[in-house]
């Protein structure tokens, strides 16, 4: 159920990207279907105890063995919430992926009908409750601090996973109506976006204009002759 939910909501996302290489991180995230993504290759790499479905690569989400600005668009489903060092290993799908790449994550929502799992002791221990949920604000705090730029923030899937009793899909209903940002699960698109450094010039000096004396309108005076008039008048 909530990979079919997934892939629905990925859908239209993937006629958007474009590229050479799509890297799935994590066992669930080589299962999702990405057959309408327009990237030419598709990897799944995630650490073989993890699943018994085979990856293209093993390998440990905190250090992927992956060059750097090598993965045009990355899928992450459900790592962040298992994993020691959540941030770390996002900043490990930082490195891998180019400048303009597509970041897609999937996570739990701990404001959701969800996170009543996690309040019952005997769901404490049991997936997908014995994570640990991080609001999606504080994913997208770590995201700025990158460098990327959010396209979209969705919310989808109102189900408890605690029962299965049929009066609860008209509850879904209306929290999906009234509710929208209470979804189970949350999905966050983001655009690694890097800006040049350029240097900015200080107390730039200002070119002063060269001031030149303006020429006499007037005409030329003799100041001798002038003296002997005024003499003359005076006697």
């Amino acid at each position: 159920m909530i990979k079919n939910a997934i892939e629905r909501q990925l859908k239209p996302w993937w006629p958007r990207v474009f590229g050479y290489h799509l890297l799935k991180l994590g066992a669930l995230s080589a299962q999702v279907s990405s057959l309408h993504c327009s990237v030419s290759r598709h990897y799944s790499m995630f650490d073989s105890n993890c699943d018994n479905h085979l990856p293209d690569a093993h390998a440990d989400l905190h250090h992927l063995p992956v060059n750097t600005k090598s993965i045009d668009s990355l899928l992450s489903v459900f790592n962040l919430e298992y994993e020691t060092d959540p941030y770390q290993v996002l900043r490990e799908m930082d490195r891998v992926l180019i400048s303009g790449g597509y970041l897609f994550l999937i996570g739990f929502n701990p404001v959701s009908p969800l996170f009543l799992g996690k309040l019952l002791p005997k769901c404490q221990t049991q997936l997908p409750w014995c994570g640990q949920f991080f609001m999606p604000s504080r994913i997208k705090d770590w995201l700025g601090l990158l460098g990327y730029q959010i396209q979209s923030d969705e919310r989808f899937m109102f189900d408890s996973l605690l029962t299965k009793r049929p009066n609860m899909l008209r509850m879904q209903d209306k929290l999906q109506h009234w509710l929208p940002n209470v979804g189970g699960v949350y999905l966050i698109v983001a655009k690694k976006v890097d800006i040049p450094l350029s240097r900015i010039r200080q107390n730039q000096e200002q070119k002063t204009t060269p001031w030149a004396t303006a020429p006499s309108a007037g005409r030329n005076v003799n100041y001798e002759q002038l003296n002997k008039h005024d003499r003359k008048t005076i006697d």
